[in-house]
């Protein structure tokens, strides 16, 4: 072999040596690769490998400069910002002002799961090729929070594939944006297999810096738990953010296994219809049990969140009371402490109301979205059924599960909130407050819980500059959510990801896999 080939055979060794492939593997499956189209986890972890927001959090759960080089308020209703420049899409076209104005603009659309987050930025307008404003109606105090959740598309792919309009997933809604995708980030997508895998390649003309040595990433849905640890002990996958909790003891003790711990900002609640005059899939008839606070009330006095975190979490839950994703942004602290569990004075509740006897009623989970989310359905059951309500649980993977309770198909459903932001308004809005088509607020009030004065502190809260004043008003809001027991929290999940021992991955508390951070030795 002559010098020049050694030396290039030496070359591709070390290239080949450096080259890893994450297999990683969790319980549900992605619904789409438009980021506009579905507003879930998992999704949004996989699709934001491939496109990416004008700023983003950090490691220290920072805000910090991403497409956008830097950003200015200008006055309490503008905001100006300029892109970072040579970015690029995975195509090679240039990332301009234009594209950053598109995507807003899409992520704004009716049909868009994103609306909600899009229309808080208000009405974008193209300065520059590298910069644009935002105006607003009203002050927004959380505009970089809200645009974490609009990642920037091409303008020229999406109208020269069809895919300017956002396909409307609750209507099963198909563009060329659901299978095909092409933005700015770390990986490029190599292919969309629904129900099968994801596979993802290294972008090598991405902007910033891999911190990790993953050139190449295939996610797998698989869904049984059983299956899912055998794979990982097996060797044939390399990393779960799904660990079963009563899998725990058992994976601990594997030394080619290890277990990576911490808290996740997302809280775990249970919402009642309180809009119907009737409710769907109960023998009651002609009424709703569920607009009686003393029902309500007797529900939560039934849920025994300390015994779910000992039996069913096997201790990987924080028990709390409070609607919001972390502890800090319970502004309300004294809820943190959750009433203990009183059947008795549930089952008196009941009997004030005029159900003493009980009334059979549907509960509506996912099986593969929270941890053990199908099991705490049943435990709940249980607990309810010792008050005389027969409750069936429905319980559905989560891409048919999401589709069901937006149509409102629903009268009793368990549902988690979370993500990088710890500020309780990004709870309050989508959750708790009335249903609002124009500023899209109440978008997830899949139970129409609510009333005029909490949308009033809600309201307040989303304009309010100075700091003091709008945590009285977030303290004062979560307050009459839990004194009208609008929605019941249970707990915050504990994040345990299972990895094998050469794998390094970043445990952050969104629970979202970042591969560009991971190192596999």
């Amino acid at each position: 072999m002559t010098r020049g080939l050694c030396v290039l055979w030496l070359c591709l060794m070390g290239a080949l040596a450096q080259a890893q492939t994450l297999r990683w593997a969790g319980r549900g499956d992605i619904g789409t690769m438009d980021p506009h189209s579905f507003n879930e986890g998992l999704t949004d972890n996989i699709v934001g490998h491939i496109y990416e927001q004008l700023a983003r959090r950090n490691r220290q759960q920072q805000m910090e400069p991403a497409l956008a080089e830097g950003w200015q308020v200008v006055n309490d209703t503008t905001w100006r910002f300029t892109l970072r420049a040579g970015v690029k899409f995975s195509d090679g076209s240039p990332l301009s002002a234009a594209d950053a104005v598109f995507s807003i603009e899409r992520a704004q659309q009716s049909s868009s799961q994103q609306a909600y987050f899009a229309r808080q930025m208000g009405k974008p307008t193209q300065i520059d090729e590298r910069t644009f404003e935002l105006k607003l109606d009203k002050p927004n105090p959380l505009l970089l929070e809200h645009q974490l959740n609009v990642r920037i598309m091409s303008a020229a792919w999406c109208k020269a594939n069809g895919a300017a309009k956002v396909p409307d997933f609750t209507k099963k809604e198909e563009a060329f944006s659901t299978r095909n995708a092409m933005g700015t980030g770390p990986y490029v997508l190599e292919r969309f297999e629904p129900g099968i895998r994801v596979t993802l390649v290294k972008n090598p003309a991405w902007w910033d810096r891999f911190e990790g040595n993953v050139t190449r990433v295939v996610y797998t849905p698989i869904g049984n738990d059983s299956t899912r640890m055998a794979a990982l002990l097996s060797g044939d996958i390399d990393l779960t953010h799904d660990t079963p909790p009563q899998d725990l003891p058992r994976l601990a003790r594997e030394n080619a296994i290890q277990l990576v711990h911490g808290p996740e900002n997302r809280v775990l609640f249970f919402v009642l219809d309180q809009w119907r005059d009737e409710l769907l899939y109960a023998n009651v008839k002609g009424r709703n049990p569920f607009k009686d606070e003393r029902v309500r009330e007797a529900f939560a006095l039934a849920i025994d969140a300390e015994a779910l975190k000992a039996s069913t979490m096997r201790g990987q839950s924080v028990v709390t009371g409070c609607m919001a994703v972390a502890a800090v942004a319970c502004m309300a602290s004294e809820l943190e402490q959750r009433a203990p569990a009183d059947p008795a004075r549930a089952r008196k509740l009941l009997a004030e109301a005029g159900y003493g006897d009980g009334f059979e009623v549907t509960l509506d989970c996912p099986n593969d979205r929270y941890v053990n989310d199908q099991a705490l359905c049943i435990a709940v059951a249980a607990m309810l059924g010792r008050l005389g309500v027969k409750v069936r649980v429905d319980a559905r993977p989560k891409t048919i599960f999401f589709q069901k309770i937006e149509r409102l198909d629903t009268s009793f459903y368990l549902l988690g909130w979370g993500g990088a932001s710890t500020d309780a308004q990004g709870l309050l809005d989508p959750i708790v407050h009335r249903p609002d088509a124009r500023t899209q607020k109440g978008g997830y009030n899949y139970g129409r819980v609510g009333d005029e004065p909490l949308d009033a502190l809600i309201d307040a809260a989303g304009i309010e500059m100075n700091a003091p004043r709008r945590a009285q008003l977030i303290a004062d809001a979560q307050r009459r959510v839990h004194a009208r027991h609008a929605v019941l929290p249970i707990h915050r999940q504990m994040i345990t990801w299972a990895a094998r021992r050469a794998v390094t991955p970043v445990v952050m508390p969104d629970n979202a896999v970042r591969a560009q951070w991971v190192r596999i030795d």
